[in-house]
């Protein structure tokens, strides 16, 4: 019940945060940054006891029994990392946002936003159901799209926000037939007992299609090529929102959840080779993306994209090694690039841009924050004693374990030199270089203290953790044994000796200054590009859309008889596509058929329709049809119902009097169509018979209950105080239906009555220009 209690604190502050008006400006950043910074005490508190066993792991409670779709939650050690970040760095990212926002209109709404968006994170972390998974999973993806959108006055936002909607959106449906498929594979919904049964489900004829649609569940989610384009494009959203969803939540949620699933469905040479293929592409193109921008928000998204390829690489090497260097880097990302988009915050405020090649020499002037971008940036290069220098090295090492060491190796390596490339870039450019004529450091002072101290506070912790590394041993043990699905424990250490992967570090840094010296080129200054991927989505986007328009011009053509047509003949394709392919023609039952009296009553009705469709008079149309009712009437005493046979009298009887009365007052009668358009309705409508015909004929065969019928029959007397069973459903057992259907017919009536009873107003008409030759002004 504790981490029921953990997950919902986050939406109850996300209700509350619009009475943040009552409170004193100064003590709302205060205010809204004490739930999370409690839901991260408890669940750390909680979540240690729980794994020494003192308090339950997990929680279920019935939602839809019958369909083994319940709120089920569960503490896994990767959940809990997750959950840690999410809390506590969203906790800081909170109280930023206070000073961020300084009293805004906005500021409740983005308050809301923002806890709303932890309570989804939260959910998804410890979820231990595939369908609560994927609900989840897809508020993750509807409320991204109001905090990209924040700014919902810009064209730019609204564009961007539905762009990243639309890939995540589409990812998320993958996922859901993912999840069925693996639902009906292995008879269950839990993903903790799914953990148990990854043998079968490799070897289930459906692995491949499973696999394929959570790929790109998770891939889109994660940002990963080529579904990349809507991260960077995503920087349009506030700083605090840009901080909270790329550095440590809605970014990994689709890196936790191949993790989470590697156990299910990894251990594969399909899951490997494409994450690796994947991941490392990705890596590498996300480098270049921030090498090529010289917006800082913008190259911080390329340099999360190139992470994001980085942790899938990893998980696809698939050893033990790559999985414990996966979670250092995890780790080390949520620290130092949420850090660096709050200080490109700052400097935005400070400045009014973000962009490199107008911001110099800023380092005298806003010296916190040039504080806190060198510290986070250090340990994004891999330089010790930061965490990130930890993680590079065990990264190395993974890579230098595997098969095929050049690929992994080499691979880690390049990615590792453009990331320490584009670490200098950010933190020297902006403060540290000589200021120019253009620079923007006029007027510019310190920002406030509120958003100094969270991103400094996150870059000290890569500090102290890359001094006391044990200190985060017990979380990343815990979670890379989730993902091994075995108990796993290893060392940390700062100082590993001087070996292999020490060179590589060596490596990394010469050869990132040298990629940085690249950067420097005016060429590349001067370059603005759009990246093709972008392109792309914009081209699939408009040929959507343009295929709705004409398809809802050529659907929705104002025209009553095409709608019956295109209606008659997707249900008559439909049904028969379905008969020919599976089977299941209904058999016919003659018994009765051959009756004199029936035959006679068929053959009446047969002329009538006849009478009816070749008729040249409305009048005598009109007679036809009203014989061919009184043929069912007669057909339905026939067969022992003489209930419906009265009441198919009575209303053929009011139907053919009102008409009369309405064709009177008719213009005479004129054919309107072609003698072509004739026979084509005649054989949609023998189509459309034979369908109803065929269905009704189904309908009687079927039985995939008991018979209700059976016992109405029963009630009806003992229960209902009804002899007559069809009155008895009428007024009893269907009582609100009929009563529904009275009020329906009763407000048709009311409206036929109103046009009946309207005067008759001429339209007047227009008058006369007494000077045609004047014209008016």
């Amino acid at each position: 019940m504790w981490l029921v209690a953990v997950v919902i604190v986050p939406l109850v502050a996300a209700l509350g945060a619009g009475f943040i008006g009552r409170i004193p400006r100064s003590a709302r950043p205060g205010v809204l940054f004490l739930p999370a910074f409690l839901a991260w005490i408890g669940l750390l508190v909680c979540g240690i006891s729980a794994f020494q066993g003192n308090l339950p792991t997990a929680f279920s409670l019935a939602w839809f029994p019958q369909l083994e779709v319940n709120l089920d939650f569960n503490l896994t050690g990767l959940g809990w990392l997750l959950g840690l970040l999410i809390t506590g760095i969203g906790s800081l990212i909170l109280l930023y946002a206070g000073g961020y926002m300084g009293g805004a209109k906005q500021e409740a709404r983005l308050y809301a936003y923002l806890y709303l968006f932890m309570f989804a994170m939260l959910g998804l972390a410890f979820s231990d159901n595939l369908i609560l998974t994927f609900v989840f999973w897809e508020l993750t993806s509807v409320v991204s799209y109001l905090l990209i959108s924040f700014k919902h006055e810009y064209a730019e936002a609204r564009r961007n926000a539905l762009q990243g909607l639309l890939i995540t959106g589409l990812g998320g449906m993958a996922l859901m037939a993912g999840f069925i498929l693996l639902a009906s594979a292995t008879g269950t919904w839990r993903i903790s007992e799914l953990a148990l049964l990854g043998d079968q489900v490799v070897q289930h004829p459906h692995y491949i299609g499973i696999l394929t649609l959570v790929l790109l569940g998770a891939f889109t989610k994660s940002a990963q090529f080529p579904f990349h384009v809507w991260l960077p494009n995503a920087m349009s959203a506030p700083t605090p929102v840009s901080a909270y969803l790329h550095s440590a939540t809605m970014v990994k949620a689709g890196v936790f959840l191949l993790a989470l699933f590697t156990p299910i469905l990894g251990q594969t040479p399909a899951w490997t080779w494409t994450l690796s293929l994947v991941g490392g592409i990705t890596f590498l193109h996300g480098c270049i993306l921030g090498l090529l921008h010289q917006d800082l928000k913008k190259i911080l998204a390329g340099t999360t994209i190139a992470v994001l390829g980085m942790l899938v690489f990893l998980l696809g090497l698939g050893t033990d090694k790559a999985f414990h260097a996966a979670i250092l880097l995890l780790l080390a990302h949520a620290f130092y690039k949420a850090s660096l988009f709050m200080m490109a915050g700052n400097v935005d405020q400070a400045t009014g841009t973000r962009d490199l090649r107008r911001l110099q020499g800023l380092r005298r002037l806003m010296p916190w924050t040039a504080l806190t971008a060198g510290l986070a940036a250090f340990s994004k290069m891999g330089l010790p004693p930061f965490w990130g220098f930890i993680g590079k090295e065990y990264a190395y090492k993974a890579g230098l374990d595997t098969a095929v060491p050049i690929w992994g190796t080499g691979t880690l390596l390049l990615g590792s030199l453009l990331l320490f490339a584009i670490a200098v870039k950010v933190a020297i450019i902006p403060f540290w270089t000589k200021p120019a004529a253009t620079s923007a450091e006029s007027k510019v002072s310190e920002v406030k203290l509120t958003m100094r101290w969270p991103p400094l506070t996150l870059a000290m912790l890569g500090l102290l953790t890359g001094l006391a590394p044990s200190f985060l041993q017990f979380p990343v043990d815990k979670a890379v044994a989730t993902i091994t699905n075995a108990p796993f424990e290893a060392s940390i250490y700062l100082w590993q000796g001087f070996n292999l992967p020490l060179l590589l570090s060596g490596l990394t840094v010469l050869g990132g200054l040298a990629f940085f010296g690249l950067t420097r080129s005016p060429l590349l200054n001067r370059l603005a590009f759009k990246p093709l991927a972008d392109s792309i989505y914009d081209i699939c986007l408009k040929g959507v859309l343009d295929t709705a328009k004409h398809t809802t011009k050529t659907l929705q053509s104002g025209y009553l008889r095409n709608y019956l047509l295109i209606i008659l003949a997707s249900t008559f394709v439909l049904v028969f596509y379905k008969l020919y392919r599976f089977g299941g023609w209904p058999s016919l039952d003659w018994s009765g058929a051959g009756q004199p009296l029936i035959l006679g009553v068929l053959l009446l009705m047969v002329i009538a329709i006849w009478s009816a469709t070749t008729a040249h008079s409305r009048l005598v149309a009109l007679i036809s049809l009203g014989s061919l009712g009184y043929g069912v009437a007669l057909i339905f005493a026939f067969f022992g119902a003489p209930d419906l046979a009265i009441t198919q009298i009575l209303v053929e009887t009011l139907t053919v009097v009102l008409f009369a009365w309405v064709i009177a007052k008719l213009p005479d009668y004129h054919p309107l169509s072609s003698q072509r358009s004739r026979w084509i309705d005649a054989g949609i409508s023998l189509t459309a018979g034979a369908m109803l015909t065929v269905l009704v004929l189904k309908a009687q065969i079927i039985e995939l209950g008991p018979r209700i019928s059976e016992l109405m029959v029963d009630w009806s007397l003992p229960q209902a105080f009804g002899a007559n069973v069809v009155n008895v459903i009428l007024v009893d057992f269907r009582a609100l239906d009929t009563f529904g259907e009275v009020i329906v017919i009763a407000i048709a009536a009311l409206g036929v009555w109103a046009l009946l009873t309207r005067p008759y107003q001429p339209k007047p008409k227009p008058a006369s220009n007494p000077n045609p030759s004047k014209k008016e002004s």
